[in-house]
């Protein structure tokens, strides 16, 4: 029937839209392309950025290359990694393997840090607080100073005194290096674990309260206090009036030594979904650049005069290691730093291109020395102390202990730090090393044939007695 105004068609109901597949199709892939822009817009913000590199950062080479230590002088390791500079590299030609031990000292419950060594003695505080001082031709104990309650740190020498910084509790204190007496201490707010550095009679030391202090190395009298991003665990570098640190923050700060202004910082880039990483990792500086490991899995390298990032390099894990900074002899100027991964890594200084990689076989917690041509380094899981070419990677030594920071030297021997327990090493031809180990079975013979023989004589006394 026809419409008409007297007989209108009544409407057709319509369906609701959800029922609609054409509609609920459009509306539903609207709906994913949204999520997926929004999801892509995130992923690109919160991802682990990618690393840097920056090949106009300037790069000093080195106007000459370091004169090698004489075989028959003597030389200081005054401060934790060597110098104020924290480069950890000693140019020796004597110090190589193969080597005989000629001392051992074992009565420390744990030596997290590494001593130092200066005229003929051994400084270090244990993990319980405890300052010793060895005669370094034989490991006998010169002295030894309860100090604290936990200590992780590397005392550093200036002057004929000693400076250590304790965590419990949180003081930092000089005492004579001589005999170990305290000629004073200062009380800190705050736990610290950050090696000195004693520059133009001052001592720069962080804190976990986040600041970098400036004492006056005469009295411990303040000089000036600088906060930062975060509580400050590495030790302080110097060069050139400046002082360079990294903090829990993910900051790396440049602080001028003589007024504690903040002259740059610069952010680290952090890890995945947009958390920031920390500077455990005691930053080196040279060649013009400042290097420092990250626990965001990578190692920096920032202009020392300006901050700006030159390049970043990833590992498979966290940077607690402290790079060493060298150029051994065949090589180019060169990063050595360990990480979580398991690997050792030797870095291009100027470009962070990989030179080569050693796996440890654990996780590289310590920082690294090189000392000659050898890297050292340690790993926390199997305790054992490994030494590597410099120009290769390939493992040229090995010895059964070492967790954290392994060795240092004076030009005349090797010390390795085991995990509770100093190594005094000496190097040897191997002829020599045949000849003292025919001498040591032979000892060992003899003690046990005299064993015997007291053993057999014993019998017979009772059976006579029977």
């Amino acid at each position: 029937m026809a419409d008409t105004p007297d007989n209108p068609q009544e409407p057709v109901p319509q369906r609701p839209w959800y029922k609609q597949r054409r509609k609920v199709t459009v509306l539903a892939a609207i709906v994913l392309v949204a999520i997926g822009a929004i999801a892509l817009v995130a992923w690109n913000e919160l991802k682990r950025p990618d690393d840097v590199s920056n090949p106009d950062v300037p790069f000093q080479k080195p106007t000459k290359k370091p004169k090698p230590v004489p075989k028959d002088k003597t030389v200081n390791w005054t401060t934790f990694r060597l110098n104020p500079q924290r480069t950890g590299y000693l140019p020796v030609n004597g110090i190589h393997p193969p080597f005989l031990r000629t001392w051992k000292y074992g009565n420390s419950p744990l030596l997290e840090f590494p001593p130092i060594v200066v005229d003929g003695r051994l400084y270090f505080v244990d993990n319980d607080g405890t300052a010793r001082a060895l005669r370094s031709d034989n490991g006998r104990e010169v002295w030894s100073r309860k100090i604290a309650s936990l200590n992780a740190s590397t005392p550093t020498y200036s002057k004929g005194r000693l400076y250590i910084v304790n965590l419990e509790p949180g003081h930092i204190l000089s005492l004579n290096a001589k005999n170990g007496r305290k000629i004073w201490q200062k009380d800190l707010p705050c736990r610290s674990e950050s090696s000195p550095v004693v520059v133009h009679n001052r001592v720069y030391f962080g804190c976990e309260n986040g600041v970098l202090y400036a004492l006056k190395a005469k009295n411990g009298h303040e000089v000036w206090e600088t906060s930062v991003s975060g509580a400050i665990k590495g030790a302080p570098a110097y060069e050139g009036g400046t002082l360079f640190v990294g903090d829990y923050g993910g900051v790396v700060t440049a602080v001028r030594a003589k007024t504690g202004q903040v002259k740059w910082q610069s952010d680290g880039l952090g890890s995945s979904f947009g958390r920031a990483g920390s500077f455990y990792s005691t930053p080196a500086v040279a060649y013009g650049r400042v290097y420092l490991g990250s626990n965001d899995g990578r190692v920096y390298s920032f202009d020392k005069n300006t901050g700006e990032l030159a390049w970043t390099h990833s590992t498979g894990g966290w940077v607690y290691s402290g790079p060493t900074v060298a150029q051994v002899p065949g090589t180019p100027p060169t990063v050595y730093i360990g990480s979580f991964d398991g690997n050792v890594y030797a870095l291009n200084a100027k470009s962070g291109d990989t030179r080569w990689t050693y796996a440890m076989g654990g996780r590289v917690i310590g920082s690294l020395s090189v000392i000659g041509r050898t890297v050292y380094a340690a790993t926390f899981d199997g305790t054992t102390t490994y030494g590597l070419s410099a120009k290769s990677g390939r493992k040229v030594f090995e010895f059964h202990t070492g967790a954290y920071m392994p060795g240092i030297s004076d030009g005349q021997k090797l010390y390795l730090v085991g995990y509770s327990s100093i190594h005094a090493l000496k190097p040897v031809t191997r002829k020599q090393l045949r000849a003292a180990r025919r001498a040591k079975a032979a000892r060992k013979a003899a003690r046990l044939k005299a064993r015997r023989k007291a053993a057999r004589a014993k019998k017979q006394a009772r059976a006579k007695q029977k």
